[in-house]
């Protein structure tokens, strides 16, 4: 509790999701996607690429072999990586509205943040880096974990590493599948709408459709309920 909002919790840390929540690359793997299948020949169309938004690249690749794309299924997702990641590197990155100044405002509020992706390390790396002494203190990816989103391994990692209990942190995320995810980490979870539809079916705390005017305090006062539950049903 805060000694000025008392009925507000503070997380014990902020779980990120990168794709689609704190920059705007779906586009980008849709695209990457769409040329490599041309390539072979393959059909392709955007709902298929709407299929794959929140899951594994393993996953991507498995499904984009099956289609014909004749390359295993690990050059499939390298392939795709050094697609989106050049595109990302040398330029300013698509920050979707809200989330990098609600990350380094979380920072200068002192709660930790980490930084949950399926996409693989190297590129996790650039959008970490570009936020530099305010951003994450903790990168998970996906070669990091076994098991993708829907699985909450990233999320359960992130939280070890930061020292914390999932239960009391709070995930952000923008997918069916990685809500699944960090709703079974135990995570009060905030989906924020994008590219795919949400519905409350799919789960979680919060449902936005935009971190545009989601500040610090905003964020505690919509998962405060929340983590208070949490919180009380582990004091039982």
């Amino acid at each position: 509790m805060t000694a000025q909002h008392p009925e507000r919790v503070l997380p014990a840390a902020v779980l990120w999701d990168m794709d689609g929540t704190i920059i705007d690359t779906e586009p980008i793997w849709q695209q990457s996607q769409v040329e490599l299948t041309d390539r072979y020949g393959a059909e392709w169309t955007h709902e298929d690429g709407l299929s794959l938004v929140g899951s594994g690249l393993e996953r991507s690749g498995e499904i984009l072999r099956d289609r014909g794309v004749d390359m295993e299924v690990e050059e499939i997702v390298l392939w795709m990586t050094d697609y989106v990641t050049e595109r990302l590197q040398g330029g300013d990155l698509p920050w979707r509205p809200g989330a990098r100044e609600l990350v380094e405002e979380l920072h200068d509020r002192g709660i930790p943040t980490a930084l949950v992706t399926m996409s693989r390390r190297t590129m996790a790396l650039v959008t970490a880096d570009a936020l530099g002494a305010r951003g994450f203190r903790v990168v998970v990816a996906g070669d990091d974990v076994d098991r993708p989103k829907p699985y909450p391994d990233a999320y359960l990692a992130a939280a070890a590493q930061l020292g914390v209990d999932p239960t009391a942190c709070v995930a952000i995320e923008d997918s069916a599948t990685g809500v699944a995810s960090a709703v079974a980490s135990g995570a009060v979870t905030v989906a924020v709408e994008h590219i795919v539809p949400l519905s409350e079916i799919a789960g979680g705390d919060v449902h936005l459709t935009t971190l545009a005017d989601v500040d610090v305090d905003r964020l505690l006062e919509l998962t405060s309920p929340a983590l208070a539950a949490r919180t009380e049903t582990a004091n039982r």
